[in-house]
């Protein structure tokens, strides 16, 4: 680490118990001291656990897989389970989480599903549709969630063996906070996976949030001794300022925990990830509207999936993205944007009862942009027999494009390739409807394109610079905006891959990563 004023590091050696990590203990020349009584077998990978959901887990384990890899480290991603409806499909055709997906790009490795065997993707408050090594495996209630995940633990704990056959180290991402104290006992995702395979473990805090001292002391307080003893270090992340000003904290906290500090992350105002997180979208950053801007509303379903549909728009000059559920800004927008849904039925409903359907009906009456991916396309149709995901059998689709949707029972998972007036087209597909036209239209990649509505399964299709550039551009004619494509704007792969570097830059200038793998096999 590049900074000694944020790494507050413990004794080594042979050092005094430290203090009761619940009595409150003043610094002195005694504090910082960690237990070393016994120097277990070096671990085969680490766990980047949080205070919370959202503290900066996917971040770190993305920035510390290129990181490791450029110090010549043979590294994986792993996440023993996600809850995300934004999901990505390998090449082998399995399905994991967007975040296990993009960290695997990160460590410059192939993406499979052992580095995220178990994806729950919620279909209601109640219910999620399991995928377990990447195909679909039925479903999980909520009463089951603490109880019901025995087989799911096993397939992780086997997965998790498998990438340390292959690796010399295994980061793994933990899920919400290690102090669910309530669902510790059927937990194989934080610590009971760190237990398993003796994995330090990392707690990250987000200072942005507030209360980050009191947020690590409490997460560490809450576990059992047993657990507490895999603590090896903390981190601060979306730090703004000085660092400096929190070394007195560092010091306390580690006093009275004997967890040192690996380092403090800054504030990366510019970053953005794959999130697992829905509605990660909200941190698109507003532009300043110009009469050439090309303004586009995505419509907030309940039920999104794969909402990275619309990142490279979001990142495309000129063009502002925002989400919403007023029918006024979807009238307004140059471009309506529906995407995925884990319940398509049911958002369908929900969009009636907004006036969300009527906005996108007038929009359609005009000849107002719109484009629907996946379960939004599917809306579009005239009728939904969904004898699936709802049980509810066939049910009226909006009616704006002739299509009719049948869902099947065995899920459609490919990496499809097209082309779009010239423009070639790479993407992913993951859905049980499938829709076919009942009256003329004109092809659109996968699906149909009537006046000014567009309709695709394909996920994925618009990170294509040239038929992004090329589509927007007809759009835009059509909403009568000014906005037209800046021939000079970076690729946007080349975005997300300077986006993974400027990670990694900042791991590497403030975080202490020797001292992350001390307790690891990884030996420099």
């Amino acid at each position: 680490m590049r900074s000694v004023s944020t790494t507050i590091r413990p004794c080594r050696g042979h050092c005094q118990s430290p203090p009761s990590l619940l009595s409150p203990h003043r610094h002195d020349d005694s504090a910082a001291r960690h237990y070393t009584a016994e120097v277990p077998p070096p671990s085969t990978g680490l766990l980047i656990a949080g205070t919370s959901s959202d503290a900066g887990k996917s971040l770190v384990v993305t920035g510390l897989c290129r990181q490791l890899v450029r110090m010549g480290i043979a590294v994986a991603p792993f996440k023993a389970q996600n809850m995300s409806n934004n999901s990505m499909v390998c090449a082998d055709g399995s399905e994991i989480g967007r975040a296990q997906y993009l960290q695997a790009q990160a460590a410059r490795v192939e993406p499979e599903s052992a580095m995220n065997p178990v994806l729950l993707k919620p279909g209601s408050d109640r219910r999620s549709f399991v995928v377990l090594r990447g195909r679909s495996h039925g479903t999980l209630e909520a009463g089951e969630y603490a109880t019901g995940r025995r087989h799911l633990a096993e397939a992780a704990f086997e997965a998790y063996a498998e990438l340390a056959e292959k690796f010399e180290l295994v980061v793994c991402e933990g899920a919400g906070s290690p102090a669910e104290i309530n669902l510790r006992t059927g937990d194989y995702v934080n610590l009971g996976l760190a237990r398993r395979f003796g994995l330090p473990v990392v707690v990250v805090g987000d200072i942005d949030r507030g209360g980050v001292f009191a947020s690590l002391y409490g997460t560490v307080g809450l576990l059992a001794a047993e657990d507490r003893k895999l603590i090896t270090a903390f981190l601060i992340n979306k730090f703004r300022g000085d660092a400096g000003v929190l070394a007195p904290g560092l010091v306390e906290l580690t006093a009275r925990t004997g967890v040192p500090f690996a380092g403090v992350l800054p504030w990366l105002p510019e970053l953005w990830l794959d999130s697992e997180d829905t509605w990660e979208v909200g941190t698109w950053r507003r532009q300043s509207s110009t009469p050439d801007t090309l303004r586009v509303a995505v419509v907030r379903l309940p039920r999104v999936s794969n909402v990275t549909d619309v990142d490279a728009l979001a990142a495309e000059p000129g063009v502002d993205v925002f989400v919403t559920t007023s029918p006024a800004v979807v009238a307004g927008a140059d471009l309506v944007v529906v995407p995925g849904s884990r319940s398509t039925v049911s958002d369908l409903a929900w969009l009636r009862s907004t006036g969300l359907a009527d906005a996108l009906s007038e929009r359609a009456h005009r000849e107002a942009p719109i484009l629907g991916i996946c379960g939004g396309y599917q809306m579009f149709a005239g009728t939904i027999d969904d004898p699936v995901e709802s049980g509810l059998g066939t049910v009226p689709g909006l009616g704006l494009l002739p299509t009719a949707v049948s869902f099947a029972s065995e899920k459609t998972l490919g990496r499809p390739a097209g082309s779009w007036r010239g423009q070639r087209v790479e993407a992913y597909e993951i859905h049980h409807g499938v829709a076919a036209a009942t009256d003329h239209a004109e092809p659109f990649l996968d699906g149909w394109r009537q006046g000014q509505v567009w309709g695709t399964m394909w996920h994925g299709a618009l990170e294509n610079d040239g038929f992004r550039r090329a589509w927007l551009a007809e759009v835009a004619a059509a909403a009568g905006c000014p906005w037209r494509p800046d021939p000079n704007a970076a690729a946007f792969g080349a975005r997300r891959e300077q986006m993974i570097e400027s990670l990694a830059d900042a791991i590497a200038e403030h975080v202490d990563v020797e001292l992350l793998l001390e307790s690891t096999r990884v030996r420099r």
